[in-house]
């Protein structure tokens, strides 16, 4: 069993991102062989929170232009985790 800070990287801080705050919804960065269960485990017990759903999806990356022609970005795999209504809410995320 990997660690719950190697599946959770990082959160995803947009505009979105924090209008979806208000339905009780975080996106993070995760692990790219990271699977929804154990995505949802890391969540319950980095944030002390019981979360209902996880969907994930892989980003990816795109072709950015530089001064020697071409490059892509990295491809990275996003989450999006639904809290129950009787949970806490993240308080770390809402103060970013």
């Amino acid at each position: 069993m990997r660690d719950a800070r190697d599946i959770i990287l990082r959160p995803v801080v947009s505009e979105r991102s924090t209008e979806m705050m208000e339905q009780r919804k975080y996106t993070f960065v995760v692990a790219p062989d990271a699977n929804k269960i154990e995505i949802a485990k890391a969540v319950e017990t980095i944030f002390n929170v019981k979360v209902e759903s996880v969907n994930t999806m892989r980003v990816k990356g795109k072709l950015k232009r530089n001064r020697y022609g071409y490059k892509r970005t990295p491809s990275w795999k996003k989450a999006i985790v639904t809290l129950t209504k009787d949970s806490k809410s993240i308080s770390i995320l809402e103060t970013v």
